[in-house]
């Protein structure tokens, strides 16, 4: 490996890195009895990290628009967080992986007055190269990735800009910096996100909108445990690797307004994120990994 090539590479990364974290102000935080209570708004939010993010953000002393197909599971939610921190919580059941869902999502975030937070979050996986690949559950993924938090993200703006106050939080993956075998659209879409969120808050810079792209890795939830990774269900992953969906919201949360656009929880998927943006460095571990999947 060039070394010369390899350092330009790292230094590049570094200063682009540096770039996208610079200082522009925490977000603020309501009062814990404010009146009237700011509302977070969250897709995907029966399970997993939106309905972590849910907890957390009623915890915060947000009334609560609770977003996902399973209207069931929503009700159960909100009850819970109701008895728990006596916040509001209104229930919209819809699938954003479709134009009429998203369409329903888009028309309340218009009407709402008090929207402070929207979180981006419902998302699946497939599983298969995309020559074999069912199209019509590609598209869905691309529509409920890419189209959904777009149109939603520009419902929300103008309110938002107007208040000068506000905070989109796009649930990417650190697959965005990687090069899935058998996964290159949820890779793709993933990327867009990440890409999405650092254009928009160059955009909105000095507005009062706040714009974050979490990265994950593995996090404990229901994402591997669906219908799509029934293949890979006997592949054991180190603990190591594991983070809690707890501590993944809570870093979101914590950094949230403080120039941060991209997020990455965890030490080691830093330090994984940094390595796949190094020229060489990076192209070398996707090969490497594309021989062994």
């Amino acid at each position: 490996m060039n070394r010369r090539l390899l350092f330009t590479g790292l230094a590049t990364s570094a200063a682009a890195w540096a770039l996208l974290h610079t200082p522009r102000g925490r977000f603020s935080w309501p009062l814990r009895n404010a009146t009237p209570r700011p509302v977070a708004l969250i897709t995907g939010a029966s399970a997993g990290i939106g309905a972590e993010y849910a907890r957390q953000l009623a915890a915060r002393g947000f009334d609560l628009a609770l977003v996902a197909r399973r209207a069931d599971r929503l009700y159960e939610l909100a009850r819970s967080l109701t008895a728990a921190h006596g916040v509001h919580c209104e229930v919209i059941a819809a699938d954003l992986a479709h134009d009429e869902g998203v369409s329903l999502v888009e028309a309340r975030i218009r009407a709402m007055d008090a929207l402070a937070v929207l979180v981006n979050n419902a998302g699946f996986g497939t599983i298969g190269r995309l020559v074999n690949v069912d199209p019509g559950r590609q598209q869905e993924m691309i529509y409920l990735h890419v189209m959904a938090p777009m149109r939603l993200t520009q419902a929300a703006l103008p309110g938002m800009m107007e208040r000068r106050h506000g905070a989109i939080i796009n649930v990417a993956s650190v697959a965005a910096y990687w090069r899935f075998v058998g996964n290159v659209n949820y890779a793709a879409t993933k990327a867009y996100l990440v890409a999405f969120s650092e254009g928009l808050q160059i955009e909105l810079r000095g507005s009062g909108v706040h714009v974050q792209a979490l990265c994950p890795g593995f996090t404990r939830t229901e994402f591997h445990h669906t219908e799509e990774f029934k293949k890979r269900q006997a592949r054991q992953y180190p603990d190591f690797l594991w983070m809690s969906a707890e501590e993944v919201v809570r870093q979101s949360l914590d950094a949230l307004g403080n120039g941060r656009v991209v997020i990455v929880p965890g030490l080691f998927y830093r330090a994984l994120v940094l390595a796949l943006r190094t020229p060489v460095l990076g192209e070398t571990l996707m090969r490497v990994a594309g021989m062994v999947l």
